[in-house]
Protein backbone atom coordinates (compact mmCIF):
# COMPACT_ATOMS: atom_id res chain seq x y z
CA UNK A 1 0.00 0.00 0.00
CA UNK A 2 1.41 3.33 -0.70
CA UNK A 3 2.72 4.21 3.60
CA UNK A 4 4.43 0.67 2.90
CA UNK A 5 7.72 2.82 2.12
CA UNK A 6 10.44 0.54 4.09
CA UNK A 7 13.66 0.47 4.18
CA UNK A 8 12.63 4.06 4.13
CA UNK A 9 11.50 5.68 7.84
CA UNK A 10 8.87 7.68 7.85
CA UNK A 11 8.73 9.87 11.04
CA UNK A 12 5.67 12.16 11.74
CA UNK A 13 7.12 13.54 15.53
CA UNK A 14 6.71 17.38 15.57
CA UNK A 15 9.98 18.66 15.38
CA UNK A 16 10.36 22.10 14.10
CA UNK A 17 13.80 22.19 13.49
CA UNK A 18 14.89 25.19 11.04
CA UNK A 19 15.48 24.10 7.33
CA UNK A 20 18.59 23.81 5.66
CA UNK A 21 19.77 24.57 1.83
CA UNK A 22 18.96 20.80 0.95
CA UNK A 23 16.02 19.96 3.11
CA UNK A 24 12.57 19.73 0.85
CA UNK A 25 10.08 22.41 0.09
CA UNK A 26 6.45 21.47 -0.46
CA UNK A 27 4.19 23.84 -2.09
CA UNK A 28 0.82 22.83 -3.09
CA UNK A 29 -2.08 25.31 -4.87
CA UNK A 30 -5.41 23.85 -4.63
CA UNK A 31 -5.08 20.00 -5.87
CA UNK A 32 -1.06 20.47 -7.44
CA UNK A 33 1.97 20.19 -6.44
CA UNK A 34 5.19 21.43 -6.93
CA UNK A 35 8.13 18.81 -8.78
CA UNK A 36 9.22 17.62 -11.63
CA UNK A 37 10.44 14.08 -13.20
CA UNK A 38 13.49 12.96 -13.43
CA UNK A 39 14.56 9.69 -14.71
CA UNK A 40 14.14 8.09 -11.45
CA UNK A 41 10.95 9.54 -10.89
CA UNK A 42 9.04 12.38 -8.30
CA UNK A 43 11.93 15.54 -7.20
CA UNK A 44 10.97 18.12 -5.22
CA UNK A 45 12.43 21.63 -4.99
CA UNK A 46 15.15 21.93 -2.50
CA UNK A 47 15.04 25.21 0.07
CA UNK A 48 18.08 26.17 -2.24
CA UNK A 49 16.28 25.69 -5.15
CA UNK A 50 13.92 28.60 -4.60
CA UNK A 51 16.03 30.70 -2.17
CA UNK A 52 16.67 32.74 -5.22
CA UNK A 53 13.29 33.98 -5.69
CA UNK A 54 12.06 33.66 -2.18
CA UNK A 55 14.38 35.74 0.46
CA UNK A 56 11.91 35.08 2.88
CA UNK A 57 11.66 31.69 2.38
CA UNK A 58 13.83 30.45 5.77
CA UNK A 59 11.88 32.70 8.17
CA UNK A 60 8.32 31.50 6.44
CA UNK A 61 7.44 27.74 6.60
CA UNK A 62 6.04 24.79 8.52
CA UNK A 63 8.10 21.81 9.36
CA UNK A 64 5.85 18.74 8.94
CA UNK A 65 7.66 15.39 8.80
CA UNK A 66 10.86 13.71 8.23
CA UNK A 67 11.79 10.26 6.06
CA UNK A 68 15.16 8.86 6.79
CA UNK A 69 17.15 11.98 7.69
CA UNK A 70 15.29 14.27 4.81
CA UNK A 71 13.30 17.25 6.30
CA UNK A 72 10.03 18.12 4.49
CA UNK A 73 8.29 21.34 5.06
CA UNK A 74 5.33 23.20 3.43
CA UNK A 75 6.22 26.60 2.21
CA UNK A 76 3.41 28.85 0.99
CA UNK A 77 3.44 31.88 -1.31
CA UNK A 78 6.16 31.30 -3.55
CA UNK A 79 7.60 33.27 -6.41
CA UNK A 80 8.23 30.63 -9.43
CA UNK A 81 10.81 30.22 -12.38
CA UNK A 82 8.96 30.61 -15.56
CA UNK A 83 10.98 27.85 -17.10
CA UNK A 84 11.98 26.22 -14.32
CA UNK A 85 12.11 22.15 -14.55
CA UNK A 86 9.28 22.18 -11.70
CA UNK A 87 6.10 22.99 -12.50
CA UNK A 88 2.35 22.03 -10.93
CA UNK A 89 1.10 18.54 -10.77
CA UNK A 90 -2.10 17.25 -10.03
CA UNK A 91 -1.64 15.13 -6.99
CA UNK A 92 -3.93 12.16 -7.74
CA UNK A 93 -0.57 11.63 -9.68
CA UNK A 94 0.61 10.30 -6.16
CA UNK A 95 -1.17 7.04 -6.20
CA UNK A 96 0.92 5.21 -8.60
CA UNK A 97 4.29 8.14 -8.15
CA UNK A 98 7.39 6.59 -7.87
CA UNK A 99 9.66 6.41 -5.75
CA UNK A 100 6.88 5.45 -3.49
CA UNK A 101 8.56 6.95 -0.11
CA UNK A 102 8.22 10.27 -2.23
CA UNK A 103 4.71 9.88 -3.24
CA UNK A 104 3.54 8.96 0.09
CA UNK A 105 5.64 11.82 1.64
CA UNK A 106 3.83 13.75 -1.29
CA UNK A 107 0.26 13.09 -0.48
CA UNK A 108 0.75 13.07 3.10
CA UNK A 109 2.18 16.55 2.85
CA UNK A 110 -0.57 17.87 1.17
CA UNK A 111 -3.41 16.34 3.98
CA UNK A 112 -1.28 18.93 6.26
CA UNK A 113 -1.66 21.93 3.36
CA UNK A 114 -5.30 20.93 3.20
CA UNK A 115 -5.65 21.28 6.95
CA UNK A 116 -3.93 24.23 7.58
CA UNK A 117 -5.25 26.29 4.28
CA UNK A 118 -8.91 25.27 6.19
CA UNK A 119 -7.98 26.42 9.72
CA UNK A 120 -6.21 29.96 8.97
CA UNK A 121 -9.05 31.50 11.49
CA UNK A 122 -10.41 30.20 14.68
CA UNK A 123 -14.21 28.56 14.16
CA UNK A 124 -15.09 30.12 17.28
CA UNK A 125 -14.60 33.61 17.20
CA UNK A 126 -13.24 34.24 13.42
CA UNK A 127 -9.32 35.57 15.31
CA UNK A 128 -6.49 34.43 12.80
CA UNK A 129 -5.27 31.12 14.47
CA UNK A 130 -1.72 30.79 15.55
CA UNK A 131 0.73 27.66 15.19
CA UNK A 132 2.24 26.13 18.34
CA UNK A 133 5.56 25.44 18.76
CA UNK A 134 5.88 22.39 20.67
CA UNK A 135 3.16 20.29 19.03
CA UNK A 136 1.03 20.23 15.75
CA UNK A 137 -1.88 22.23 17.06
CA UNK A 138 -3.22 25.73 16.27
CA UNK A 139 -4.38 27.81 18.73
CA UNK A 140 -6.61 31.20 18.81
CA UNK A 141 -5.27 33.67 21.39
CA UNK A 142 -8.63 35.56 21.73
CA UNK A 143 -10.47 32.87 22.93
CA UNK A 144 -8.07 29.98 23.51
CA UNK A 145 -9.71 27.63 20.89
CA UNK A 146 -7.24 24.76 19.95
CA UNK A 147 -7.51 22.87 16.49
CA UNK A 148 -6.03 19.62 15.71
CA UNK A 149 -5.59 17.99 12.40
CA UNK A 150 -8.44 15.42 11.98
CA UNK A 151 -8.76 12.06 10.68
CA UNK A 152 -11.81 10.74 9.65
CA UNK A 153 -12.38 7.44 9.99
CA UNK A 154 -14.00 5.18 6.89
CA UNK A 155 -14.71 1.20 6.69
CA UNK A 156 -13.56 -0.90 3.66
CA UNK A 157 -15.82 -3.96 4.18
CA UNK A 158 -15.48 -7.00 1.93
CA UNK A 159 -18.65 -9.09 2.20
CA UNK A 160 -18.24 -12.38 1.53
CA UNK A 161 -19.98 -15.35 0.92
CA UNK A 162 -18.19 -18.51 0.62
CA UNK A 163 -16.48 -18.59 -2.92
CA UNK A 164 -17.92 -15.42 -3.77
CA UNK A 165 -17.22 -11.83 -2.74
CA UNK A 166 -19.25 -8.68 -3.05
CA UNK A 167 -17.34 -5.66 -5.66
CA UNK A 168 -19.23 -1.99 -6.73
CA UNK A 169 -18.65 0.81 -8.55
CA UNK A 170 -19.11 4.34 -7.11
CA UNK A 171 -21.85 6.43 -8.96
CA UNK A 172 -20.85 9.52 -10.00
CA UNK A 173 -17.39 9.40 -9.60
CA UNK A 174 -14.51 9.62 -11.73
CA UNK A 175 -12.90 6.59 -10.17
CA UNK A 176 -14.71 3.72 -12.61
CA UNK A 177 -13.02 0.29 -11.02
CA UNK A 178 -14.38 -2.14 -9.15
CA UNK A 179 -14.30 -1.39 -5.59
CA UNK A 180 -15.44 -2.69 -2.09
CA UNK A 181 -18.46 -1.34 -0.14
CA UNK A 182 -17.53 1.34 1.84
CA UNK A 183 -18.58 4.34 4.52
CA UNK A 184 -17.63 6.80 7.13
CA UNK A 185 -17.90 6.11 10.70
CA UNK A 186 -21.05 8.11 12.21
CA UNK A 187 -20.54 9.86 15.68
CA UNK A 188 -22.17 7.18 18.27
CA UNK A 189 -21.37 3.96 16.53
CA UNK A 190 -18.65 1.56 16.41
CA UNK A 191 -17.12 0.06 13.62
CA UNK A 192 -18.73 -3.08 13.54
CA UNK A 193 -21.80 -0.92 13.22
CA UNK A 194 -20.93 1.05 10.68
CA UNK A 195 -20.19 -2.17 8.58
CA UNK A 196 -23.05 -3.62 9.21
CA UNK A 197 -25.44 0.21 8.80
CA UNK A 198 -23.51 0.54 5.31
CA UNK A 199 -23.83 -2.66 3.92
CA UNK A 200 -27.55 -2.35 4.59
CA UNK A 201 -28.00 1.08 3.22
CA UNK A 202 -26.25 0.76 -0.04
CA UNK A 203 -27.34 -3.02 -1.19
CA UNK A 204 -29.93 -4.40 1.61
CA UNK A 205 -27.81 -6.90 2.41
CA UNK A 206 -27.51 -8.44 6.18
CA UNK A 207 -23.80 -9.54 7.56
CA UNK A 208 -21.93 -11.42 10.32
CA UNK A 209 -19.15 -12.53 11.59
CA UNK A 210 -17.13 -9.42 11.09
CA UNK A 211 -13.53 -9.29 11.22
CA UNK A 212 -10.78 -7.12 11.43
CA UNK A 213 -8.22 -6.96 8.62
CA UNK A 214 -5.68 -3.71 8.63
CA UNK A 215 -5.83 -0.36 8.35
CA UNK A 216 -4.45 2.15 6.03
CA UNK A 217 -4.02 6.26 6.14
CA UNK A 218 -5.58 7.66 3.22
CA UNK A 219 -3.85 11.07 2.82
CA UNK A 220 -6.53 11.73 -0.27
CA UNK A 221 -9.76 12.40 1.72
CA UNK A 222 -8.64 13.17 5.01
CA UNK A 223 -9.15 9.63 5.99
CA UNK A 224 -8.14 6.73 8.11
CA UNK A 225 -9.26 3.26 6.46
CA UNK A 226 -10.31 -0.04 8.06
CA UNK A 227 -10.89 -2.93 6.63
CA UNK A 228 -13.46 -5.63 7.73
CA UNK A 229 -14.26 -8.64 5.85
CA UNK A 230 -17.68 -9.95 6.80
CA UNK A 231 -20.20 -12.77 6.10
CA UNK A 232 -23.34 -12.55 4.02
CA UNK A 233 -26.40 -13.48 7.02
CA UNK A 234 -29.25 -14.63 4.96
CA UNK A 235 -30.63 -13.80 1.23
CA UNK A 236 -28.55 -12.91 -1.32
CA UNK A 237 -30.56 -10.48 -3.17
CA UNK A 238 -29.07 -7.02 -3.92
CA UNK A 239 -30.85 -3.29 -3.50
CA UNK A 240 -28.94 -1.02 -4.64
CA UNK A 241 -28.15 2.31 -3.37
CA UNK A 242 -28.52 4.66 -6.71
CA UNK A 243 -26.88 7.72 -4.85
CA UNK A 244 -24.18 6.18 -3.61
CA UNK A 245 -23.29 3.12 -6.66
CA UNK A 246 -24.26 2.42 -10.39
CA UNK A 247 -23.79 -1.58 -9.74
CA UNK A 248 -22.85 -3.93 -6.95
CA UNK A 249 -22.60 -7.81 -8.12
CA UNK A 250 -21.58 -11.14 -6.67
CA UNK A 251 -17.96 -12.32 -8.03
CA UNK A 252 -16.25 -16.15 -7.75
CA UNK A 253 -12.49 -16.10 -6.87
CA UNK A 254 -11.73 -17.02 -10.37
CA UNK A 255 -13.70 -14.30 -12.02
CA UNK A 256 -12.96 -11.12 -10.42
CA UNK A 257 -11.44 -8.70 -13.08
CA UNK A 258 -9.36 -7.06 -10.74
CA UNK A 259 -5.16 -7.03 -10.92
CA UNK A 260 -2.69 -6.21 -8.12
CA UNK A 261 -2.17 -2.49 -8.01
CA UNK A 262 0.03 -0.70 -5.36
CA UNK A 263 -1.77 1.87 -3.82
CA UNK A 264 -4.72 0.65 -1.76
CA UNK A 265 -6.16 -1.36 1.05
CA UNK A 266 -9.54 -2.24 -1.05
CA UNK A 267 -7.07 -3.53 -3.82
CA UNK A 268 -5.31 -5.39 -1.47
CA UNK A 269 -8.31 -7.11 0.10
CA UNK A 270 -9.68 -7.89 -3.43
CA UNK A 271 -6.57 -9.42 -4.04
CA UNK A 272 -5.98 -11.47 -0.47
CA UNK A 273 -9.73 -13.65 -1.49
CA UNK A 274 -9.23 -13.67 -5.09
CA UNK A 275 -5.81 -15.66 -4.14
CA UNK A 276 -7.68 -17.68 -1.51
CA UNK A 277 -5.54 -16.22 1.48
CA UNK A 278 -9.31 -14.98 3.43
Amino acid sequence: MIQDIAPHEYRNEYRPLPPEKDSIALYYEDHTVLMKKTAEGIEYPTFADLEHLNEEIYEDYTYLFSIDNERYYLVEEINRERLSPFTMENTELFRAGEPQYRAFAGITGYQLYTWYKNHRYCGHCGTMMKKDTKERMLYCEECHNMEYPKICPATIIGVTDGNRILMSKYAGRTYKKYALLAGFVEIGETVEETVKREVMEEVGLKVKNIRYYKSQPWSFSDTLLMGFYCDLDGEDCITLDEEELALAEWFEREDIPVEPSRDSLTNEMIMKFKNGEV
